[in-house]
């Protein structure tokens, strides 16, 4: 397979390193000095940039062709443009908050604990979200899914980085040193707590997930997530 890595920092690099490993080659890697030249040779591109830059790595892959696996947060804002265009060039497309497969595990149970909590008017829920201080957005496209995760089982509306009011799940986002990414759920009553946590030791997981969702995706078209990957439907 052949592989076009958009972005070319430490987590491209470790993408890059896990597809040799894997049996693949890399027929482009993007970053702020280079051109698109090799994106059409690709079977798959992977955007692991920054936000502004995103939508055009995108967007060029699917007028080239090719299918795309987006791990980039804090566009979401353009999210529904990708996916018209990509529509309209009948391409393939993921886009995740965070590919670790222990993560996207993490999703699913942090969907479940809401609908048994969402019984109990008893407990409050909050977040916690640390990360690397190189990271740019806050809080976490990862944190903001697990919200919108609660908010989907629960009476929950909203969230906010700010003092909850009624009715919203209150996100801590820290940036110290090089954490990878820590992602902790508690929900607290006056008697007791219940805490569910997912502790990243390294970016392996992130880049092994990719990878994986890219080997999937390859000759598929339509937009998909990595419940589908997983087989988690």
């Amino acid at each position: 397979m052949k592989i076009a890595l958009l972005g070319y920092g430490k987590m491209g690099q470790t993408i890059e390193r896990i597809a040799v490993e894997r049996g693949h080659q890399i027929v482009l890697k993007k970053d702020e000095f280079n051109t698109y030249e090799g994106l059409s040779d690709a079977d798959v591109a992977i955007d692991f940039s920054i936000p502004a830059v995103a939508v055009s790595n995108i967007s060029n892959s699917f007028n080239a062709n090719v299918p795309v696996i987006s791990g980039t947060t804090g566009w979401l804002e353009h999210y529904d443009e990708m996916v018209t265009l990509c529509t309209e060039k009948n391409g393939g497309f993921i886009s995740s908050s965070n590919f670790s497969l222990g993560v996207n595990l993490f999703f699913e149970l942090n969907e479940y604990l809401a609908k048994m909590m969402s019984k109990f008017d008893s407990y409050t829920v909050n977040m916690e979200e640390i990360h690397h201080t190189q990271k740019l957005d806050a809080p976490s496209g990862t944190a903001i899914s697990l919200a919108k995760g609660v908010i989907a089982n629960s009476g929950y509306s909203n969230w906010t980085l700010e003092e909850a009011k009624e009715n919203e799940i209150h996100i801590e986002a820290k940036r110290i040193g090089d954490v990878p990414g820590t992602h902790t759920v508690t929900y607290n009553s006056v008697v007791d707590s219940i805490e569910i946590k997912h502790t990243a030791h390294n970016r392996e997981g992130f880049a092994l997930g990719a990878v994986i969702a890219a080997e999937w995706i390859v000759g598929k078209h339509g937009i998909f997530t990595m419940k589908d990957v997983l087989e988690l439907k």
